[in-house]
């Protein structure tokens, strides 16, 4: 069906081409007359008369040709319906359901199907959105193969092309998962790596690859100068191969791109630094970037997907698990791991290697079925495997016996042999490649495969949110290095510049750096940010962020420190006693911060401001006084609107010891520092905010000083807050929130509800979330107190339950910040049985059954909510953003941590919060999820209207430049840091470094200082990352507050800063392992949509 659509699409669009071409040589004919007789008057009549017949001609040829459209149409339509119906002979099987035939014939069809045009490269193109249309999710048994379908071949199939088959060892080493990573390490990793350099030696033939440089670079670490020259003899020769080379395997869902890239190019920059040429030349480390150049046009990856149920050796030779389990020779009779079909192995001799052949031999023709070409890969390894020397022997003996028959067999048609990924994708791409092309012929997909599914019903979308306190830590360590890596690096580059370096502590400073680089790059891990480790080990990952969150506010302060001084000379480094101090204290890995209270006098406080965005920006910081009383100035004297706050200890009484102070603040400081001083004042100061309180039928007992409070009488009055630009309204009964936005009113609620967890065997756990049927809405045990805060600078509304605190937050700012409603939950379901909390929007937004989440914070995938899938199978992970729309409208919930997501009904837009689990769902970790803590979770809600429409929405969708930048001040917010009382006396100086706010689509995602080569100090190179992002130009920017604009993605590098200038500009590869060979010192760069891109530079 899809190469008809294929077809039908070429064929009309040949038509249309002909008709605009027909309608282009019309009219030049006319020019044509028109010039030859232009004053003609009897002339110019007949032409009209000749026009108006061309012109009645033309329209019946268009609507001639629009017939022809609509047949071609509804024939599509009519053969995509009977594809829908399903046909006998199915033979293809995704998610659980099996492709019709025609789709399958398309499939096995595909390798006749490369001639054509020489523009055609590839085959066609499917978006995964309309193959799930077509499914019907039935989930058959398919026999051995029990989520598939039988395979069958012909003996001569392989007559003219052998079947080349590479299998490939490897070992899965988590880096944590039911043990910490250190305990691995010591109890596993060590001894596979060990044997792996004895056992390699012993035979060239023998490959291994290896992917966690976290355990290779501690391993490395420990062993002596001629085990190194071994692996790297190993690794010249292509026995070891490092795939990926990343700090660790990353998990797809929860993992901002910021994240899933510096722990990339920490693996790859160690790599560089202690394998150096051997692996730049020798590995296939880069699939992601080799072939996608400086001048490449396309941005597709070839991929290799594994078809069958695990990765595992019973599950990677063929279709029939029974029989490959007997092919792990690890579970040879005697040993510790046996197989569960009860077949076991048998050691490989004389006697049996040929009818062992024919058995193996069948499962690799099957499997070789399922792919375009006749290559094929075979894992051959699992978790933590090839521990033991005696494994590496039963394994790789054996196997060779094994090859050493095919191999010397001509009449088998085979060519096997111990291979690593870049092995066989050499030799794929050459079998794939038609003869005068240089890229091979393959289909490309477009989508992604979420929500994952391992078997019937058991849909992977619970761990989108298990163990939110850390997914939310995780976000605050990477806004935490991000802002040190770049004022760290800021930092040098003056000290270059001045040529008075003190005694800054570069070393120790960037020793902290690295280890917070390891750190969060060991979080990224398939099991960590997951939430899917056990207690102990998840406690262990904790403790590391949360030490890496300390270490990066030093390097912060410590950078700060002689950035803001206005005297170099006068910078003294004493650890004991800092200059700065930050604004806020966390006593422990697994409790929230606390704000420390400055102690505000007559005598001025000094606070510095850093501004980690790239954008000047309106923004609003609070700071924690010991007095009401307070006026705020800028370095100059210029008073700053503040407004003063209760802080309260319980949801009606407030501290009488700690205020709060906003400060509403325009920083043109781009990546700057802006100064500001506290003072208590009795007049000029800042003003006060007023409180009013609501609880529907009970008394309420209220414990203020300080501010107005008002409780009115008539609980049923709706409660109001509004700004410039946007209007709230929320019932105290109903819960109901009605945003009113340039005068155009929606509605929109805002409620909680409960999932329970499933009455069958298998029950909900940190992988699997397996709900009780649809949610049930939360029935809070007591009427909730409502607060309602009015000032100058923002207004809220909070509302207490029994396991959430709720704030809606608006700020009266003119700027991005006070385009959006500011959502804060508080929640707290530490005495719950498995249950799970959401929070649900419904809108009147008309969205059907589509809507949109993020991938890893970089790219917008369309979603489609789908009725003949469970529940569980709508739910998506939603790292930075999801979204509704309809043709004039469009409702954006920006996210400060990744959790799961869904929208089961037209309008409506719902995310998990937090899930308590009391039970192992099977999966491995052997626990359930009852390590719940008190967790904050932060958004933005942005309604935004569509400039222009056609009335029609595609599947492609990108954010708003608004949201862009909304969602960048959520997760970037300004850094308070308060200079120490015995420290006042110093003079300061604001900072700006950058000449003006980078364009409003261009995003500075690091400026990370490279590692020296010699010694583990700073180098004088940093590695600049830029991200031109792609925006929807639909959507309206009026009144958005955007202090910036868009330059096409072109930059003036040598205007980029304001003192600073770039010694050197290189252009690299994504992680610096490559570079052009013409390039250098570019004054001008310019960026594509989408583009992320790497420069090597030198500052000074």
């Amino acid at each position: 069906m899809i190469r008809l659509n294929r077809q039908v699409t070429v064929f009309g669009s040949a038509i249309f081409c002909v008709v605009v071409f027909s309608l282009y040589l019309m009219l030049d004919h006319l020019q044509l007359d028109n010039t030859k007789s232009p004053n003609n008057g009897g002339d110019r009549l007949q032409n009209l008369s000749i026009l108006q017949g061309k012109i009645d001609r033309l329209e019946r040829l268009l609507a001639e040709n629009n017939e022809i459209i609509t047949n071609i149409r509804d024939s599509v339509i009519n053969l995509k319906e009977s594809v829908k119906d399903g046909v006998p002979g199915e033979t293809y099987l995704l998610h659980g359901s099996r492709l019709p035939q025609r789709i399958s014939h398309y499939f096995s069809q595909g390798r006749k199907q490369k001639q054509g045009l020489e523009c055609l490269f590839f085959v066609c193109l499917f978006q995964l959105l309309d193959v799930y249309d077509l499914l019907t999710f039935d989930n058959p048994d398919g026999g051995v193969w029990k989520q598939g379908f039988d395979i069958t071949y012909r003996e001569n199939e392989w007559d003219s092309e052998p079947l080349q088959v590479f299998v490939v060892p490897h070992s899965h080493n988590d880096p944590g998962w039911l043990k910490t990573f250190d305990d691995y390490y010591r109890d596993q990793t060590q001894h596979i790596l060990n044997n792996m350099v004895v056992k390699l030696h012993e035979d060239s033939r023998r490959k291994m690859i290896w992917s966690e440089i976290s355990y290779f670079s501690k391993w490395w670490d420990n062993i002596d100068g001629q085990k190194r020259d071994a692996v790297k003899s190993l690794v010249e020769r292509g026995q070891l191969e490092i795939t990926t080379g990343g700090w660790v395997m990353p998990d797809e869902a929860n993992s901002h791109y910021f994240a899933l890239i510096d722990q990339l190019l920490e693996g790859h920059q160690w790599l560089e630094r202690n394998l150096g040429e051997y692996i730049i030349n020798i590995s296939g480390i880069c699939y992601l970037e080799r072939d996608r150049g400086w001048d490449s046009t396309s941005t597709d990856i070839l991929c290799h997907m594994m078809p069958f149920y695990s990765y595992d050796v019973p599950h990677t030779c063929g279709p029939d698990p029974k029989i490959c389990c007997q092919f792990d020779f690890k579970r040879l009779p005697g040993g510790r791991v046996s197989c569960p079909w009860r077949v076991p192995p048998q050691p490989i001799t004389d006697g049996n290697v040929q009818q062992r052949v024919q058995m193996l031999l069948d499962q690799y023709r099957k499997k070789s079925k399922l792919f375009r070409t006749k290559v094929v890969m075979v894992p051959l390894g699992d978790d933590f495997r090839y521990t033991e020397a005696l494994e590496w022997d039963q394994q790789f003996q054996n196997y060779q016996k094994l090859f050493d028959y095919m191999n010397s067999h001509p009449e088998l048609h085979v060519k096997a042999q111990f291979g690593t990924i870049t092995d066989y994708f050499n030799a794929l791409r050459k079998s794939a490649t038609d003869p005068g092309h240089t890229v091979p012929s393959l289909p490309v997909v477009s989508g992604d495969f979420f929500t994952y599914a391992d078997r019937d019903d058991h849909y992977w979308s619970g761990y989108f949110t298990s163990r939110p306190f850390y997914k939310r830590l995780d976000r605050v360590l990477e806004s935490h290095l991000r802002a040190a890596e770049i004022i760290y690096s800021l930092t040098l580059a003056n000290i270059r510049r001045s040529g008075k370096r003190n005694d800054f502590p570069a070393m120790e400073n960037y020793r902290l750096l690295t280890e917070a680089r390891r750190n969060l790059g060991l979080f990224q891990h398939h099991d960590a940010i997951t939430g899917t480790g056990k207690e102990l080990v998840v406690i262990d990952y904790g403790i590391r962020l949360f030490h890496s969150i300390l270490n990066l506010k030093q390097v912060i302060v410590n950078s700060a420190h002689w950035l803001v001084l206005k005297d170099k000379s006068a910078y003294s480094y004493n650890p004991s006693k800092a200059f700065l101090q930050m604004d806020d204290i966390q006593p422990a890995q697994d409790a929230l911060p606390r704000k420390t209270v400055l102690k505000i006098s007559s005598q001025p406080r000094s606070v510095v401001v850093y501004n980690p965005t790239e954008q000047d920006r309106t923004s609003v910081v609070t700071v924690y006084v010991n007095t009401p009383h307070v006026r705020v100035v800028t370095d100059h004297g210029r008073p700053v609107p503040a407004q003063v706050s209760a802080v309260w200890n319980e949801p009606t009484t407030a501290s009488t010891e700690a205020f709060q102070v906003q400060l509403s603040i325009f920083c043109r400081l781009s990546l700057g520092l802006g100064v500001y001083q506290l003072g208590e004042a009795a007049s000029g100061r800042a003003e006060t905010a007023e409180y009013v309180f609501f609880r529907q039928s009970g008394e309420l007992s209220v414990n203020v000083k300080h501010f107005t409070v008002n409780i009115p009488q008539d609980a049923s009055t709706p409660l109001s807050i509004h700004n410039p630009h946007l209007q709230v309204w929320s019932s105290p009964i109903t819960g109901l929130m009605e945003l009113k936005e340039d005068g155009s009113e929606h509605q929109i609620k805002v409620e909680f509800a409960w999932y329970g967890t499933t009455s069958n065997r298998d029950k909900s756990g940190a992988y699997l979330f397996l709900p009780d049927g649809e949610a049930k809405m939360y029935s809070p045990a007591r009427p909730p107190v409502i607060r309602v805060t009015k000032g100058s600078v923002f207004s809220e509304i909070t509302t207490t339950f029994d396991h959430v605190t709720h704030t809606l937050r608006l700020y009266h700012v003119q700027g991005v910040e006070g385009q959006a409603v500011e959502i804060c939950n508080s929640v707290d379901i530490r005495g719950e049985f498995n249950r799970e909390i959401t929070m649900r929007l419904t809108s009147d937004v008309d969205s059907k059954d589509r809507f949109f989440t993020d991938l890893n914070g970089f790219q917008i995938q369309s979603r489609k909510t789908m009725a003949k899938l469970p529940l569980q199978a709508n739910f998506y992970p939603m790292t930075s953003m999801a979204y509704l729309q309809d043709p004039g409208t469009r409702l954006t919930l920006l996210t400060a941590q990744s959790l799961g997501s869904a929208s089961l009904k037209s309008g409506q837009l719902e995310v998990i919060m937090d899930r308590r689990l009391n039970q192992d769902d099977n999966r491995g970790m052997g626990q359930g999820v009852l390590d719940n803590k008190v967790t904050a979770s932060s958004f933005r809600l942005l309604l935004e209207k569509r400039a222009k429409t056609d009335g029609k929405l595609s599947t492609l969708s990108y954010p708003s430049l608004l949201s862009h930048v909304s969602s960048l001040y959520l997760n970037h917010p300004l850094i308070p840091m308060a200079v120490s009382t015995e420290a006042e006396s110093r003079s300061l100086s604001p900072l700006s470094p950058l000449a003006s706010s980078l364009p409003c689509d261009v995003h500075l995602v690091n400026l990370r200082t490279i590692q020296s080569k010699e010694g583990g100090g700073p180098s004088d190179e940093a590695a600049l990352i830029l991200h031109r992002k792609g925006f929807d130009c639909a959507l309206s920017n009026r009144n958005t507050g955007l202090l910036c604009a868009t330059t096409q993605g072109k930059i003036r590098m040598e205007k980029l800063f304001s003192e600073l200038k770039f010694q050197s500009i290189t252009p690299a590869s994504l992680t610096l392992m490559h570079t052009p060979d013409k390039g250098s010192n570019q004054e001008e760069i310019s960026l594509k949509p989408m583009e992320i891109s790497t420069y090597r530079v030198q500052l000074t």
